[in-house]
């Protein structure tokens, strides 16, 4: 293993691999294992990972809160297990009833500060163990809910489909405001594609592909990694 380099690391994660896979891609590049993330991103989910290398690692815990700024499309008239497109339908019923104005008077009740439950299959801890286990393992796990905080900067319908952009706090799930929004509307819903452009000032067009991680020489990675004090005016909330 090779010396480890401190600094911030901009990757657009593509779907189909989890936050530990970029974390793995980005390892084998600068050749040393002390490598974070500030914020998990699903393996449907796709867009910007803010990493950390080396002594840099440290800021995790400090940037986790950035707010973050996601596009996507929720899928109302089926709910999924998961409460995204990753998962098995476990209901369905006909959206047609759901008109624009309708939708519009629901979406206020998910905006400003709002109490949300935490997705079933999620990496969240109760009782030492995580959601997610309870979950695959069929047992019966406990609701936990938090109080996030989000803001819709777009939405449009195209039935049976919601596009939006929503900026929101960490810890938000996007997930959670499918599925919680397609039961108010009464038809159920599920989040069916996300991405996420913005997390703090950095933005994902800055990012880099898993084409160039995988193909890089060493140089060319670390020439793309930005400075720790970078979080100062990068990753603030």
């Amino acid at each position: 293993m090779l010396a480890s380099v401190p600094g911030i690391f901009l990757f657009d994660k593509p779907a189909g691999i989890t936050s530990h896979d970029a974390v793995g891609l980005l390892r084998r590049a600068l050749g040393h294992g002390h490598i974070g993330h500030t914020g998990t991103l699903d393996p449907m989910a796709t867009g910007l990972l803010v990493m950390l290398s080396g002594a840099a690692t440290r800021l995790q815990s400090g940037m986790q809160g950035c707010s973050k700024t996601y596009t996507g499309r929720i899928k109302l008239g089926e709910t999924t297990d998961t409460w995204d497109a990753a998962g098995k339908v476990v209901s369905s019923a006909a959206p047609d009833r759901v008109t624009r104005e309708a939708l519009a008077a629901a979406i206020p009740a998910f905006t400003g500060r709002i109490i949300q439950q935490v997705p079933p299959y999620s990496a969240v801890k109760v009782g030492g163990r995580r959601l997610y286990k309870l979950a695959r393992g069929k047992e019966a796990a406990p609701v936990v809910k938090r109080e996030v905080e989000l803001r819709w900067l777009a939405w449009e319908f195209v039935p049976p489909f919601i596009d939006f952009e929503i900026e929101c706090a960490g810890g938000t799930y996007i997930r959670s405001v499918a599925q919680e929004l397609g039961a108010a509307l009464g038809c159920g819903g599920h989040l069916s594609s996300l991405r996420r452009t913005r997390v703090g000032s950095w933005k994902v067009e800055d990012a880099a592909t898993a084409d160039f991680l995988r193909s890089a020489p060493r140089e060319a990675v670390l020439a793309r990694l930005l400075p720790p004090e970078a979080a100062r005016a990068g990753g603030r909330p």
